[in-house]
């Protein structure tokens, strides 16, 4: 029977670390995930309005094929910035891709949109996400908070409050894949007819609050009312698939492709001209080489634990702006 890691987290791969910081008058934040050594990354991007920074170096052609760290950032394009401060930190412990004498940390990074959330107040002088990077970086550990947390604070999920999810699956060969999400996105993570999540036979025991049942009428299709409003690039869903599998780049990238299936699964409609659907593979290679077969059930269990980070992120999300969370708007006692 599958199984997830001790902590159902992206951190349950070795060398896998993560952490986030948030401003909770501007209601943004960062969610940083940190490699304990330079990983292998790739990059998949999908969403027809994505945001993100360095990741054509993340291409096959590109010199640079190991990462220090991947940001995931509220704050639209501002949230950018948060990867600058997560360089500092990573500068300050001697980290970084060595050019002679000198060592230039490499971290991509996808941003989200929450400045239209209500209630929030815009900061004043320089945006916090730069403060907001460093902070996350040096709080980096295993253990990490799920919900309102990091960069999911201001993320919504269609009609319902968004968040940050995290899960893990552990491969029946050993290895360990685990992804980590912040969803804000357009479409909706449930059933409109009656909320129950459409990837919920995906979960693992006691991983989600008991689901309602499927309705006995036909689901309407064309029910687009649990989606956001469609608005050019107010949305966005940003994840980072880690696995401890020795994986060259190419390999990295069919598991960042694969891992986004999930995404698709769990979200409709998905990759939407409003959204900017990024995805990040790193491989820690603290595990023996993956042999194609094996990177075809590992890329399988990456979308899973995408699907099953996106369930969990909404179910642990608070009200927030107005925005109800899952458990306010769908719950069952």
């Amino acid at each position: 029977m599958a199984a997830s890691g001790p902590r159902n987290l992206i951190t349950d791969v070795p060398g896998v670390l993560v952490g986030q910081a948030e401003d909770r008058d501007a209601i943004t934040g960062v969610t940083v995930v940190l490699a304990e050594q330079p990983a292998v990354a790739a990059v998949d991007v999908r969403g027809g309005a994505p945001g993100s920074r360095e990741t054509e170096l993340l291409g096959p052609a590109t010199l640079v094929e190991r990462v220090d760290a991947v940001v995931l950032a509220g704050g639209s394009a501002f949230g950018l910035d948060a990867a600058a401060g997560a360089m500092d930190w990573l500068a300050e412990q001697g980290r970084g891709f060595a050019v002679g004498a000198a060592r230039v940390p490499i971290v991509p990074a996808a941003i989200l949109f929450d400045l239209n959330m209500p209630t929030r107040r815009h900061w004043t002088g320089v945006p916090p996400h730069r403060r907001l990077g460093t902070a996350a970086a040096a709080a980096a550990a295993r253990e990490f908070a799920l919900g309102n947390t990091g960069a999911g604070l201001g993320a919504k999920a269609g009609s319902l409050k968004g968040g940050v999810g995290s899960a893990s699956l552990r491969l029946a060969d050993g290895m360990i894949v685990g992804a980590v999400v912040a969803v804000n996105c357009c479409g909706s993570a449930v059933r409109p007819d009656c909320g129950r999540f459409w990837t919920a036979e995906l979960a693992l025991p006691g991983e989600l609050p008991l689901q309602p049942p499927v309705p006995n009428a036909p689901l309407d299709l064309d029910d687009l009312s649990g989606c956001a409003p469609f608005v050019a690039g107010a949305n966005t869903t940003i994840a980072a698939v880690a696995t401890d599998a020795t994986l060259d780049r190419n390999a990295c990238r069919r598991l960042a492709i694969m891992a986004q299936d999930g995404l698709s699964r769990a979200v409709r409609p998905a990759h939407t001209p409003f959204d900017g659907d990024t995805v990040f593979a790193l491989a820690t290679g603290a595990a023996e080489p993956a042999s194609t077969e094996a990177l075809a059930r590992l890329g399988g269990a990456a979308a899973d634990c995408v699907a099953r980070a996106i369930m969990r992120a909404v179910a642990a999300a608070e009200p927030l702006g107005g925005f109800p969370s899952w458990p306010e708007r769908w719950g069952r006692s």
